[in-house]
């Protein structure tokens, strides 16, 4: 598949998983879903699970939420608030693009050339984080379990 061809493609449940790589080797896990239903012309993502801290803690709920568009050759994240986030051209396999919150600095590169599983790499770096997130989504709705 070469890529995303509309926002279509990403309606429905999605099990997610997430593995967060700290600068100093810490690691975080975040297992749960991604939710893309339909709101008028936007899907809206919200991201629910357990995100375990890598020590003795019991893992935590965890909640993310992002709203997404679609415009001419191109879909565009947006934060819960509305606020841009970044865009996702369409069509094409494995899009890179970067978000820029001065002083910070977030590079996302996606893999959809296998949907209906796909990938998120983020690699976030600035004056207080330093981290790799990589996360999987598989379509099949399975529902989420601690830890």
């Amino acid at each position: 598949m070469a890529g995303l061809t509309s926002l279509a493609t990403l309606a429905g449940v999605w099990r997610l998983t997430r593995l967060i790589t700290h600068a100093g080797g810490a690691e975080n896990l975040f297992r749960g879903t991604a939710s893309f239903r339909r709101s008028g012309p936007r899907l809206i993502e919200d991201e629910e699970g357990w995100l375990s801290l890598g020590d003795d803690r019991a893992p935590l709920l965890a909640t993310r939420r992002c709203i997404w568009t679609q415009e001419p050759g191109r879909l565009e994240c947006a934060f819960g608030d509305m606020r841009p986030f970044h865009t996702v051209p369409l069509g094409v396999a494995q899009p890179e693009t970067t978000f820029l919150c001065p002083p910070d600095r977030y590079e996302v590169a996606y893999d959809f050339s296998r949907l209906p599983l796909w990938r998120a790499v983020w690699q976030v770096e600035g004056p207080k984080k330093s981290y790799r997130m990589e996360s999987e989504y598989r379509l099949d709705g399975a529902s989420m379990q601690p830890g």
